[in-house]
């Protein structure tokens, strides 16, 4: 096929205006939604109670950046060491530069608050660009991204919206066919956050399928280029506290939200429940690579790329309430069904809340909450679980029955090639596009 037969990429202009109010709206709410925070400070447990806790508040004053000191800084105090990856470190030790000298250490926090408020919600209009570029002939379901009440609650968390916009632009450059691109933003996301490495898995899968390893190789080779040029600086000059955050999560013990909390009573150490989980994560990674062999037609990235990050966060140690934001684009473009999306979304609001309960009861010492509090999480963490194993059940099924795809139906009516009757080819596919069915693909369709 030649590029001719490409779907045309990008949104009309009119409709990323669109994009980008529906986005900066959004992101009112989610200022709104920590006013009262801003107003009274981030104390404990009024910080739960009014659901307004912001790792951008509780940091500045804690890991050195208020006064001064720069993350990986060998002048640090091991109590102030950063457990973060490299780049989101960086990011935050910068953005500490750009807060005023004077004023209290409140007014202090709240700029620096205000900053990195700033610099998410910049984030989250390129998400939802990138998203809407993605998804070419479904551009408008980017709208998804830019209202989801799974961002607008968590964008003002944590730094994950650095991450998430890194993984969402290589999604786009990836099916722009500039796959060394893609892997550069694969590798600074990787070194932001660990879950777009998981990208690469899905690359390798349909690689394999199809046995075109070009824009692979020259992906991975970009990606870790990429995250080395972000890491090595610091690895050579500070290893202990870059390290920081690879031996956090392998030690740390279980934590808010995961489906292991069930299993605490084994006495297990974080240790023990990283090789369980991590085993299990492996296991489900198989699995995937063999879907993606063994289906009729080849997947879409998307859909592999959702299901792999799906799994890790399903089996993780912990599920912070931020991370609902590494699933929100992949869902839009791996199965965008509306109702499906509001449904799952109001699931992870109710799990949201819950998280934020059950820290108020604890930080009160039991004076808030009490029994609800517990019960109101405990049943938040069932329906989270049950609302993402049911999006990948979908997936699952969409995969083995590509007919049944929002995306490629919608691709179908649009005029695009077909990889097998009355199935589209997978708008993203980049340089894997047109690409038959290889040898390995092959001889596991024969097995099947």
């Amino acid at each position: 096929m030649s590029d001719r037969d490409r779907p045309a990429s990008g949104p009309a202009s009119c409709r990323v205006a669109v994009l980008l109010g529906a986005t900066a709206l959004a992101a009112v709410l989610g200022l709104l939604s920590k006013q009262w925070c801003r107003v009274h400070g981030w104390a404990a447990p009024g910080v739960h109670v009014h659901l307004c806790y912001s790792d951008f508040a509780q940091l500045f004053p804690t890991r050195g950046l208020a006064d001064g000191h720069f993350p990986f800084s060998a002048s640090l105090p091991t109590e102030q060491w950063m457990e973060y990856p490299a780049l989101l470190a960086v990011v935050a030790g910068v953005t500490s530069w750009l807060v005023p000298a004077g004023g209290s250490l409140h007014e202090r926090t709240v700029a620096y608050f205000d900053v990195n408020a700033a610099g998410v919600v910049l984030c989250w209009m390129v998400t939802v660009v990138a998203t809407a570029s993605t998804a070419r002939g479904r551009s408008r379901d980017a709208l998804l991204v830019a209202l989801a009440p799974g961002v607008v609650l968590t964008s003002m968390l944590n730094w994950d919206l650095w991450a998430v916009m890194l993984a969402a632009l290589a999604l786009w450059a990836w099916s722009a066919d500039r796959p060394t691109l893609s892997g550069a933003l694969l590798g600074l996301g990787a070194a932001a956050k660990l879950y777009p490495l998981f990208f690469f898995g899905a690359l390798l899968v349909l690689a394999l399928r199809t046995g075109r390893w070009a824009g692979f190789g020259r992906a991975l080779a970009a990606g870790t280029a990429a995250w080395l040029a972000v890491n090595l600086p610091f690895m050579l000059t500070a290893f202990d506290q870059w390290a920081r955050f690879y031996a956090f999560s392998g030690e740390r013990a279980v934590s808010f939200s995961s489906v292991w909390l069930a299993f605490v009573w084994t006495g297990w150490s974080g240790e023990t429940f990283s090789l369980v989980s991590n085993g299990l994560f492996a296991v489900c990674c198989a699995g995937i690579a063999w879907l993606g062999l063994a289906a009729p037609v080849r997947p879409r990235l998307a859909q592999l790329c959702l299901l792999i990050v799906a799994a890790f966060l399903l089996l993780g140690k912990v599920y912070s309430p931020q991370f609902v934001m590494w699933l929100i684009p992949l869902v839009v473009l791996a199965t965008p069904r509306r109702r499906m999306f509001w449904a799952w979304q109001v699931v992870e609001v109710y799990h949201w809340a819950g998280v934020w309960m059950e820290s108020a009861r604890i930080t009160s010492g039991g004076t808030f909450g009490g029994a609800w509090a517990t019960l109101w999480y405990g049943s938040g963490v069932v329906l989270h679980v049950a609302a993402v194993a049911w999006i990948c059940v979908i997936v699952i099924r969409d995969v083995l029955d590509p007919a049944r795809d929002p995306v490629r139906r919608t691709a179908l009516e649009r005029g695009a090639p077909c990889v097998a009757p009355g199935i589209a080819e997978d708008p993203n596919a980049g340089p894997f596009w047109g690409a038959p069915d290889g040898p390995l693909a092959a001889a596991v369709q024969r097995r099947r």
